[in-house]
């Protein structure tokens, strides 16, 4: 034996004992290290494949569990604990054939083996029920199909027949079948000529779900309709239609990526690699499709979404390569498309594209994290504005800078590079000095984009308010409302800070009112409202402006409904206006000794406004959820920005703070668009929406508030909360969400366990804060339903102790939720029972209980002794020795019907000592005695 063959006998040797031990992930890495070294194609090979094979199937990874089989029956074929090891991962994988094809295998080879007789009789009962399902699924599949693909059949018939195609094609046995009789080439061809919205969506959904985590139906599928079709699919003005193909799209990126952003899955690695030219062949037929001229403005409105969902490094990681095909420029084309140049050769656009677009380069611009990437970009932005002003005519102008506002609220870094160039700014103000309208309008929305910093806000007080004052006064109202959001937005450049006042007294409420006659004025169009919306955003940092327009319902009112459409360019306006409303911004947490500091130092310290108290943001908080807010932050949650996500869960949050307001946020669909907020997003959009779903998760029944497969969705967020970072309040809120979920059903609590909850739950029962405490116990009750738990009890650790302590703490509710998890636990867990005894307080413990003032937790006491002294003699010997005889008495001559149940028990545990022998009544009495007593040891015993 070689030197290396010895040494990967003792990784294996390590390896089994790591295995022995329950530590898998260990054992891997030992077996790995084994397989490295081992002789290629040698039998100990064979054997250290298997073992590692064993361990996967332990950590549920099945397809690596598979992978190593098969190596190991390439180098011994028919190796029979190969082949039930690849059975079992085939099972998992409810790969039903292919594991009784193993299973048969075995029995061939071994037909005495006793293991896989039962697993091949299991095997054959659901492979035998399967090729009976898969007869009745085929049949019902040419029924469809009879039906579907007719067009001079019935509507709804054709309706139904397509739904019921597409519920088929969820399972996969049905979306065989259906690749078998060729739907795809039958889908392709009806799409030609379908004209019903219904049929054809749900015909795109039915491609969806064959693709769906399956890379070979999904080569299948693109092998028949080839990418460009899916292109065609998408062009349509019908919304449906383009989020189906969007969604079609979206699947098979995650299906060659293993990709689940929905379940917050990341790609795989290997995926990505081995059908990298496939990924790469998709987008770049997406990036090309940007500027095709002849698609729908939906259609290039979702291609940007796509792009922006991918692009990133937390997804597919394409931007560098989106930026080396010149997508960028293709972007910028997008920012810089009017409806006033409208030619044959003109993209259409709806009124989100430039939105999205400055999203998607913002997406793409978080990807260049090195300067070398950064350079690149600037360098192609660079391009494309020199390219268009080489020409000299006014569109070109015009289109910069509208380009240059699109940047300014996408990637700010290279707004304010490209504005802070040589000339640019002087180009625009000159373009807002001219008497055209055009010209005006687009050089307002630069300035207001341009004052984002207080520095550059100052600047252009300087050299702009008169400029916009001047646009004020004009006849246009596109221009005159543009001029008024550019005054509004330097007129708010103090913030909340109630001492900086850049205009004169009283000039804000003077703009807010100007902002309003266009929101409520029903003859204005939405663009006019929407700038009055982002107008108010800025102004509603202004606390009397908040308290006025609270209370104005037409112009709330007004908001909601620019809200409820859904519109991505009235999203910054609408959502920052609210989030001022509620005060939900973020708020520096100043320390009492700094600002004595401060003051100290003559630095300038801000003042909140006493209409900032928070009895006045609750009144404004209830005002704006019973005006029905929710709805429309349901419409805008649909926006693909995170930083817009986050500021949609701000106002959720906050409206979720008061209790009495949390229904109305579910009645509206609030819980919902929530969950995938909670999931994906900025980091503090993700903690907001988190805390909004603990706060909802409390007070209502969480199987109203989150129905269905929700409340498993809902659990990784809540348990996101359970770190360090976050507030106490936010921990507590999380915990007593997560208490409320645990005591649904068997299902959440397995996700609640999957998802690592248990561990950080249980961190928390050891805070000293009395809530944390008393929170994380009730949740550890409400968890030991859960079999798993009790097993992680049961193992050897302090677990059960430590809930033995807890009974002895001050709080009751804390008491209360300890004694209720030691009752579920001492009823089945002996070893549990015994640990008690490992304390050195345990008297005290007991004694805590049983004579504590609540009845209830009195109660949980003798239901826990009686479970602990149960047919275990030394145990109740141990106990009787110490005062709980007398106490156990007490209870029994209770006369209170409320305390019925604590006597029951308390008699219970009296009859259970007597019948081992531990305590006896004496003749002619009732009272108990010790049996170990001194009066009762003969001379025999004593030695």
């Amino acid at each position: 034996m070689g030197v290396h063959a010895e040494e990967a006998e003792t990784y294996k040797i390590k390896g089994n004992d790591a295995f022995k031990a329950e530590k898998y992930e260990e054992a891997i890495s030992l077996y790995s290290k084994a397989i490295e070294l081992a002789e290629k194609d040698c039998r100990d090979l064979a054997t250290y494949l298997k073992n590692r094979a064993a361990a996967y199937l332990k950590t549920k990874e099945y397809d690596r569990a598979i992978k190593d089989c098969d190596q190991a029956l390439d180098i011994i074929p028919e190796d029979p604990k190969a082949l039930f090891r690849r059975s079992q991962a085939l099972e998992s994988l409810e790969r039903y054939e292919e594991a009784y094809r193993d299973a048969k295998a075995i029995f061939t080879v071994e037909p005495t083996n006793k293991a896989v007789q039962p697993v091949l009789a299991r095997l054959h009962a659901i492979v035998q029920e399967r090729a009976r399902q898969s007869a009745q699924t085929s049949n019902k599949v040419d029924q469809m199909f009879k039906l579907a693909f007719k067009l001079e059949e019935d509507k709804e018939k054709r309706e139904k027949a397509m739904s019921n195609l597409l519920v088929l094609a969820k399972e996969s046995t049905g979306a065989e079948i259906m690749i078998k009789n060729g739907v795809v080439h039958k889908i392709q061809q009806l799409l030609k000529v379908e004209k019903n919205p219904d049929i054809y969506a749900n015909a795109v959904r039915v491609i969806s779900q064959l693709c769906k985590r399956d890379v070979n139906r999904t080569k299948q599928v693109i092998k028949v309709v080839g990418v460009p079709w899916f292109l065609e699919i998408i062009d349509s003005d019908n919304e449906e239609r383009v989020n189906a193909a969007q969604y079609c799209l979206q699947t098979i990126l995650d299906t060659f990526t293993g990709m689940d952003s929905k379940k917050e899955i990341k790609p795989d690695p290997q995926k990505c690699e081995e059908y990298k030219t496939e990924i790469d062949t998709l987008l770049t037929c997406l990036t090309y499709s940007i500027t095709n001229t002849v698609i729908s403005g939906l259609a290039r409105d979702a291609i940007m979404e796509l792009i922006m969902r991918n692009c990133h490094y937390s997804a597919i990681n394409w931007a560098d390569r989106f930026v080396e095909i010149k997508g960028l420029q293709r972007l910028l084309e997008v920012c810089s498309e009017l409806e006033e140049y409208k030619y044959e050769s003109a993209m259409n656009i709806t009124p989100s594209s430039r939105t999205i677009a400055a999203a998607c380069l913002a997406r793409i611009y978080e990807n260049m994290y090195y300067d070398e990437a950064r350079q690149k970009f600037n360098s192609q932005v660079d391009d494309f504005i020199k390219g268009k002003l080489l020409t000299p005519d006014l569109e070109s102008k015009v289109r910069v800078t509208v380009a240059i506002t699109s940047l300014l609220r996408g990637p700010l870094d290279v707004g304010n590079y490209v504005i802070s160039k040589e000339g640019i700014v002087e180009m625009i103000l000159v373009m807002a000095q001219t008497d055209d309208p055009l010209q005006q309008r687009v050089a307002c929305e630069c300035l207001i984009a341009a004052a984002s910093k207080k520095d550059k806000a100052k600047t252009i007080i300087d050299k702009g308010v008169d400029v916009l004052k001047k646009l004020y006064q004009c006849k246009n109202d596109a221009v005159r409302v543009r001029a008024l959001v550019g005054l509004c937005k330097l007129g708010s450049f103090g913030g909340d800070d109630a001492s900086i006042r850049p205009f004169a007294e009283g000039s804000t409420k003077k703009l807010a009112e100007a902002c309003r006659k266009f929101l409520v004025n029903p003859s204005k169009d939405k663009d006019l409202r929407k700038w009055a919306a982002e107008g108010l955003s800025y102004l509603t940092l202004d606390a009397d402006v908040k308290e006025k327009l609270v209370e104005d319902r037409a112009a709330l009112q007004s908001l909601i409904e620019l809200a409820k459409t859904g519109d991505q360019s009235c999203l910054y306006g609408v959502v920052t206006t609210l989030v001022n409303l509620c005060n939900a911004y973020e708020k520096q947490e100043v320390l009492p000794e700094m600002l004595e500091l401060a003051k100290f130092a003559k630095h300038h310290v801000p003042e909140q406004h006493e209409l900032d108290d928070p009895d006045f943001v609750n009144k404004r908080l209830t005002v704006l959820a019973k005006a029905g807010v929710t709805s429309g932050l349901v419409a805008l949650a649909k926006t693909e920005s995170h930083n817009s996500k986050e500021l949609i869960a701000r106002v959720f949050n906050a409206i979720c703070s008061l209790q009495e307001l949390r229904g109305i946020v579910v009645q509206q669909g609030g819980a919902k668009v929530l969950i995938p907020m909670a999931l994906e997003g900025t980091k503090n959009g993700k903690k907001q929406a988190a805390q909004a779903l603990a706060r909802i998760g409390i007070t209502i029944n969480p199987e109203v508030a989150f129905p269905g497969q929700r409340n498993l969705e809902v659990v990784r967020p809540l348990v996101a909360l359970l770190h360090p970072e976050c507030s106490a309040l936010e921990n507590f809120e999380a915990l007593m969400a997560l208490c409320n979920l645990a005591g649904m059903n068997e299902t959440t609590r397995n996700r609640i366990l999957k998802e690592g909850g248990l561990t950080k739950i249980e961190q928390y029962m050891y805070e000293d804060h009395m809530m944390l405490q008393r929170a994380a116990t009730q949740c550890i009750c409400n968890l030991m339903q859960s079999e798993d738990v009790i097993r992680a009890f049961e193992s050897q650790n302090d677990r059960a102790k430590y809930l033995y302590l807890l009974c002895q703490e001050e709080d009751e509710d804390t008491v209360m939720a300890a004694a209720g998890a030691l009752c579920v636990l001492t009823s089945v867990s002996k070893s549990c029972c015994r640990r008690l005894l490992d304390l050195e307080s345990w008297p005290e413990t007991l004694r805590c209980v049983l004579a504590h003032n609540n009845k209830e937790i009195q109660y949980r006491g003798t239901y826990m002794l009686y479970n602990i002294v149960k047919g275990d003699k030394d145990m109740a010997a141990k106990l009787f020795e110490t005062d709980v005889l007398e106490i156990l008495m007490a209870l029994t001559k209770l006369e209170d019907p409320a305390q019925k149940r604590t006597k029951d028990f308390a008699e219970k545990c009296l009859s259970e000592a007597e019948e081992l022998g531990v305590i006896r009544k004496p003749q002619g009495g009732d009272q108990l005695q010790d049996p170990f007593t001194e009066e009762n040891v003969s001379d025999d015993e004593v030695q």
